[in-house]
Parts: C-alpha cells; sequence; structure tokens
C-alpha cells in the first residue's frame, strides 16, 4: 500500500512538471506596454514661435519711388509688428541682387523672398497682375478697387490673383492703391483725340492704352524719363499722380491730366509661396491680417501724395486740366471695348476677371 501511494505521488508530480512546461512552451512573453498608443503627440502651441525668421525684400524698383515709403514700408513695418519680431525683412533697392526687370522672376524661384511692382512688371510675368494693376477707366477710388478685388463676395477678383500667383509660386500678401496713372505732357490732352500723334513713355497696360487712344509708347526706364522730356525725345509720359511731385517731372511739362487714363492704380507685394509655406500658420495668419489695414493706410499716403504733386504742378506754372464728363464716358467706352480685350485674351483667368470687372461696372451704374 506505501509503495502503491509513493507510486502515484511520483507520476502526478511527473505529470505537474510537463503541464507547466507546455504551458510556458505555447505562451507569448508579456508585451511591454504601447507607450506610443497611450502617449498622445503634444499640439503645436498657435502663437509667436521661439526662431526668428529673416526674409529678403527687393522690389523692381529703389527708394526713389513713391511706392517705396508711402508702400512697401508701412507694410514691413506692419508685418514686423503683428508678428511680434518673428518675422524680420531686409529692404534692398532694385539692383542690389537682380535687376527690376528680373526681381519677379528672382521671387519665384527663391533668390529673393519678397518682390514689389506693378502687375507683375506689367503682366509679363504674370499677365493677371494687371487685374491688380487696376482696369483702364476701371474703380474710380481705392474704396471701390477694395470692394471688387476683395471686400464684396460677390466679385472677388481678388481670388483669380491669387491662383495665378500660387501657379508661379508666389502668394500675393499686399495692395496698394498709388491713386490716378495719368499722363503728363508738354501739350494739353482736354479730349481722346489730343493723345493723337504724340510720343510719350508708357509701358505694359500705360502702353496699351496709349496705343488704343491714338499715341505713341516709348518704353524708356524710369530714370530716363526726365531727361528724354528735356530733350524732346519724348513729350511727356504717363505716371502716378503721387509719385510725380517725387521724379520732378513738373519741371519739365506743362500739363497733367485728370483722372487720369487709370483711376485706381496699384502696386502689388507678393512673397516666395515655399518661403510663405514655411512660416507657422500663427505667422501666416497675422501678415494676412494686415493685408486690408495697410492697403487702407497706404492708400490714403498716396492720395495726399496726388494732392501735393498737383499742388507742385500748379505753382511751377502747370495746368491740372480736369476732362469733362462726356469725354469720361468716351474714353471709358472705348478703354472697355478695346482695350480690356486685350487684357481679357492674356490668360483664361485675365478673361474671367474682366468679365467679373464689367459686371461691377455694369452693377454700379456706370457702363
Amino acid at each position: 500500500m506505501r509503495r502503491y501511494s509513493i507510486l502515484v505521488l511520483v507520476v502526478l508530480l511527473v505529470f505537474s512538471i510537463f503541464t507547466v512546461l507546455g504551458c510556458q512552451g505555447d505562451s507569448e512573453p508579456p508585451k511591454e506596454p504601447d507607450k506610443q498608443a497611450d502617449q498622445q503627440e503634444p499640439a503645436d502651441e498657435y502663437g509667436p514661435p521661439d526662431e526668428v525668421t529673416k526674409l529678403v525684400f527687393q522690389p523692381c524698383f529703389d527708394s526713389g519711388d513713391a511706392g517705396w515709403a508711402k508702400g512697401i514700408v508701412p507694410w514691413i513695418e506692419a508685418v514686423e509688428e503683428a508678428t511680434e519680431g518673428t518675422v524680420k525683412i531686409e529692404l534692398l533697392p532694385s539692383g542690389s541682387i537682380t535687376s527690376g526687370d528680373e526681381a519677379f522672376g528672382a521671387c519665384a524661384s527663391g533668390v529673393t523672398d519678397i518682390f514689389a511692382g506693378w502687375a507683375t512688371v506689367y503682366g509679363g510675368d504674370m499677365p493677371e497682375g494687371m487685374l491688380a494693376y487696376g482696369m483702364a477707366m476701371g474703380a474710380e477710388n481705392f474704396d471701390e478697387a477694395w470692394e471688387a478685388m476683395w471686400g464684396d463676395p460677390k466679385y472677388r477678383i481678388g481670388d483669380i490673383v491669387q491662383e495665378a500667383a500660387n501657379a508661379q509660386n508666389m502668394h500675393w500678401v499686399g495692395w496698394t492703391d498709388q491713386g490716378p496713372n495719368s499722363a503728363f505732357t508738354k501739350f494739353p490732352i482736354r479730349s481722346l483725340e489730343d493723345f493723337a500723334g504724340h510720343k510719350l513713355r508708357a509701358g505694359g497696360p500705360q502702353a496699351i492704352f496709349l496705343k488704343a487712344m491714338g499715341g505713341t509708347p516709348v518704353a524708356l526706364d524710369a530714370s530716363e524719363i526726365y531727361m528724354s522730356i528735356t530733350l524732346g525725345t519724348i513729350e511727356g509720359t504717363l505716371w502716378d499722380w503721387s509719385g510725380m511731385q517725387d521724379m520732378k517731372f513738373y519741371e519739365v511739362i506743362q500739363y497733367g491730366m485728370m483722372p487720369g487714363w487709370c483711376p485706381a492704380q496699384h502696386q502689388e507685394i507678393y512673397m516666395n509661396l515655399d518661403k510663405w509655406n514655411s512660416l507657422t500658420d500663427w505667422q501666416r495668419d497675422q501678415i494676412e491680417s494686415v493685408f486690408e489695414s495697410t492697403y487702407f493706410l497706404t492708400s490714403q499716403m498716396h492720395h495726399e501724395g496726388v494732392e501735393q504733386s498737383m499742388k507742385a504742378l500748379e505753382d511751377s506754372g502747370g495746368e491740372v486740366v480736369y476732362l469733362s464728363d462726356t469725354e469720361l464716358e468716351r474714353i471709358r467706352l472705348k478703354a472697355i471695348e478695346e482695350i480690356w480685350p486685350e487684357t481679357a485674351a492674356l490668360s483664361d483667368l485675365c478673361a474671367k476677371g474682366v468679365d467679373i470687372w464689367k459686371q461691377y461696372l455694369e452693377d454700379k451704374g456706370k457702363i
């Protein structure tokens, strides 16, 4: 009986050992706690970043242009303040890194970070810039221009320009109305026929207008205009009223036309799109937040410059020629019939923008 009990105990012990070993062979080692599953990435803080982003801004003009002190400098100050110093902008005159003609392309390719100019160098680099520059006999002031481009959701022509800019690896970040772009001449212009046969400095949209009116556009660098008028090579120039005094054209011409062939001529500011995307969401929001405020601030500054230029012309013995309502209507109809189609033909987006501009003027009862 005793031997039998011992044998049973041995059998039970062996069975237990094999059972434990078998269970251990079939099981997997315990896993470490999944720290990634339990630990979430901290959300990015929305606010000023710790690092400062430095940007290089070279427009297609230098400090002698009215757009420098009355356009881009206030914009830079507003951007640096809004971004609380996390964006610093170095402003260089045209020619510092690249020529004025190459400035837009240099910015698009990343050689510089920010560019300013007109119609993206008069439409050569980005024809849709003509929509932002201002249509011949289009908006009469900066309030109307803002309404059509950004203010009224019925129109929003600015979205078309932004789409075109993004396709060029640029982002539209600033805008200012420089007042009327007009004719400053040695002869009076009281009707559209008075342009016929006269040679004036004009480029891009200015040249299109002058040619349609029967004049002869001459391409010249801004630095050559004053002397060319003095020598009689040209009989005047198409230029913005706000910048006329800065260029001292009142010393060599006798007449300035009001309100101008483009009553609300604009200058744009673009940033390289890659550089724009490299900024934080907060920095981009801050820059966009000053787009409208700087537009009205700088536009008012240019408006005051128009008044100063008119006074300078009259003080020098010149005359401000105010076109009659009849002549303005004649020029507007000619511009819409002959000039606007040239802008529309530049691209599908231009055509879309011109159609909206027409709708805007119709809604305003101007056509």
